[in-house]
């Protein structure tokens, strides 16, 4: 989209329009208990003793009573047993993960059918099986006790142990002497290791070395790997036939989806037969499908699989071991013609001054020199994999690259053509200088997509988050994104009294960015309520160099104050900067995209958050200028059903960090006046908490 074209979508465009028209709105659902089965019933009602002041729950010695909790429960209690998808938003300290896990686990084990827990990251994921499922075994009648739950990761996660015996056997034509030192740390490692996932490892590998041993498919499989191979991944699979609950994260989940030739059949589950699904922290969930359905490949992705076959500079590889020359040549080549294409693909585009992504409208932006060498390299890995003569070892390894060879020269054909019904392409360049190029495609709605795998059928499915809803009735933004505009809808306040809790500063007097004093008001406002809350603050923000440029200027304040200033992308990791904002009490982080969302600190070390811009998204991003074409291309108001709702629910995100517990108590502040000055502002202030709320 040309920038002009974009100004038609920028917030500062439109105030006009009314905030409360909200297409797709929903209707009110139906009382609970209407016309469903004893059975359905007597679920529900068991799940409302479970959650009361002296039923189930009230074994552990953390229960508190929570109304919302409980009407969570039922809810997800009759979803089970009706077969039928619901989506739920549990504000924060409704204590979700127990209120789907309890029933969850019970309908599991009575109807002998898997549960597949699904979760953001595999964070989430560890969190879930070391810490509440362990409660739900403490709580459950003595009878369900005794479930098995297994957590699964991406099969790359896991050791391979037959391929690494075989890498170790070769090492001296697959890796250089640095390589073979870290091969032997990892088999030193898997003598010890209870799961031989990555997270177990004391170190980091090197891509290189992890990706001639982990799992792979075609190579580990279980008539390859079998009960004795020792293989972590194999063993896992194993450990899924006898499991009652399964745990993934999202973007195994679709990986898995498909691979699976029941996707989207009626009765025949998600990932297992007759399976069904609680999808958590599922507001990702557009996200995230759109890119697991796309098209991705990159330069630096194609350049490591080509150097598992041969790397010129070292003179190891695969080809190296099969001892084929002619091979070695046409990888040689291909590397290079690579880098010719997507440094082609790279200056055929128009890149703004500061862009990494450009959007690719018409079919042959270059072209195509590089599908004939991986042709090429395709014929001749089939060659040697006929060879009697060869290896054993190495044919299903080169089977597996001549896989990804094809994989990468049907996503160059598809690219070039630009022949995806309902899609975007575009280009996007990262790395230092922006040296790395990758191609990507997207479907534009996914709504479709998601409607047929989740909510057609009987095929019982939660998705629950603690924001979904955007102040339209019924959760209908998330609702129609999605493709779940039938599906019943249950929103769940907080438990938590924010009238006590906290206080909500809104800024009126703040001159717009482009001021010249825009900076300088900023800085004094962040001073004020950092001394207000004594440090102990998170100021977010929706750009890096605004960012950097009001921590050089509050650099001696926060120094005089003898507040540690920690700032996003000073060469700290995210888990780094949280460990030392929660350790340091006084502390105050600056922070960007990824500390709006997903960052729990309970207690005193953080209760001041500031959010300095309304978190509209610039429609930049090929993707989202797409969807926003998309609404207006059928008469829609691409601003206030898109761009609205969408910084509505980032702003929620983000000023919901700030109570975590019944005990927190803090100041959240909006340092942008368009929430008090423009139309649409009132609907986010519809959409915050019930907090008592300052002009100033």
């Amino acid at each position: 989209m040309e920038t002009q074209e974009m100004e038609r979508y920028r917030p500062e465009f439109e105030e006009e329009e009314d905030p409360d028209q909200w297409e797709g709105a929903m209707r009110s659902e139906p009382p609970l208990y209407d016309s469903l089965p004893e059975a359905a019933v007597n679920f529900i009602q068991e799940m409302e003793q479970a959650f009361s002041e002296k039923g189930w729950m009230a074994r552990s010695r953390d229960f508190e009573y929570r109304p919302q909790q409980q009407t969570m429960a039922k809810e997800v209690a009759r979803a089970l047993a009706l077969q039928k998808p619901v989506v739920i938003e549990a504000g924060t300290g409704v204590g979700k993960s127990l209120a789907y896990l309890i029933p969850s686990v019970l309908h599991a084990m009575r109807h002998k059918r898997k549960a597949v827990i699904s979760t953001h990251t595999i964070n989430l994921q560890e969190q879930l099986m070391s810490k509440d499922l362990p409660l739900v075994r403490k709580v459950l009648p003595a009878e369900y006790q005794e479930f098995k739950a297994v957590l699964l990761k991406g099969r790359s996660n896991y050791l391979c142990t037959r391929r690494m015996g075989r890498s170790l056997g070769q090492q001296g034509e697959l890796f250089t002497t640095g390589e073979q030192t870290e091969l032997r740390r990892i088999a030193a490692w898997a003598k010890s290791t209870p799961d031989g996932t990555l997270s177990d490892l004391d170190f980091t590998p090197t891509p290189a070395v992890w990706a001639q041993v982990c799992s792979e498919q075609g190579i580990c499989t279980g008539r390859t790997c079998g009960p004795d191979s020792g293989c972590f991944y194999q063993a896992a699979k194993r450990r899924l036939n006898e499991a009652d609950v399964v745990v993934v994260n999202h973007t195994l989940f679709f990986t898995l989806l498909s691979s699976s030739e029941n996707m989207g059949a009626e009765g025949a589950g998600f990932l297992y037969p007759n399976d069904f699904l609680i999808m958590d922290e599922a507001h990702t969930l557009e996200s995230i499908a759109a890119k697991q359905l796309g098209l991705n490949l990159s330069q630096a992705g194609l350049r490591f699989d080509l150097q598992r076959l041969f790397n010129p500079r070292t003179g190891k590889g695969l080809l190296a071991l099969a001892k084929s020359k002619s091979g070695e040549e046409e990888v040689t080549n291909a590397m290079q013609m690579m880098d010719e294409f997507f440094w082609d693909v790279q200056h055929a585009c128009k890149f703004s001054t500061a862009g990494r992504e450009f959007r690719v409208r018409q079919p042959g932006l270059v072209n195509d020199t590089l599908s004939d060498h991986l042709t090429a390299i395709t014929q001749r890995l089939r060659f040697l994999t006929d060879d009697k003569t060869l290896n054993e070892g190495i044919q299903p390894e080169l089977l597996d690259l001549s896989r990804r060879m094809l994989e990468a020269r049907a996503a160059v054909d598809e690219f070039l053509s630009v022949r995806g019904k309902d899609r975007v392409y575009w280009v996007e360049r990262s790395g230092v200088d922006g040296r790395n190029t990758s191609l990507h495609g997207a479907p534009i709605n996914v709504a479709d997509l998601l409607r047929e795998i989740f909510f057609n059928g009987q095929k019982a499915c939660v998705l629950t988050s603690a924001t979904f809803g955007a102040g339209e009735p019924n959760l209908g933004y998330f609702r129609k994104r999605v493709g779940a505009e039938r599906s019943r809808a249950i929103e769940l306040g907080s438990p938590f009294d924010y009238t006590k809790q906290m206080t909500l500063y809104l800024v009126k007097q703040m001159p717009e960015p482009s001021h010249p004093n825009y900076e300088a008001a900023l800085e004094a406002h962040i001073e004020r309520f950092c001394l207000e809350s004594k440090g102990r603050a998170f100021v977010l923000f929706t750009s890096y160099r605004l960012m950097e440029s009001i921590a050089a200027r509050m650099s001696k304040f926060f120094a005089k104050q003898r507040w540690e200033l920690l700032v996003q992308g000073k060469g700290k990791p995210r888990h780094q900067l949280l460990a030392e904002f929660k350790e340091d009490v006084s502390s105050v982080l600056f922070g960007t995209e990824s500390f709006w969302t997903g960052v729990d600190v309970p207690g005193e070390a953080l209760s001041n958050v500031m959010i300095t811009r309304l978190p509209f998204a610039v429609p930049d991003h090929p993707l989202t200028a797409a969807r926003l074409e998309s609404i207006e291309d059928r008469g829609g108001n691409p601003f206030m059903e898109y761009s609205v709702p969408e910084a509505i629910l980032k702003l929620r995100q983000g000023i919901g960090r700030l109570i975590r517990n019944q005990k927190d108590k803090g100041i959240a502040v909006i340092l942008d006046n368009r929430v008090l000055t423009k139309h649409y502002g009132k609907q986010f202030l519809k959409a915050l908490p019930n907090a008592p709320r300052v002009i100033i």
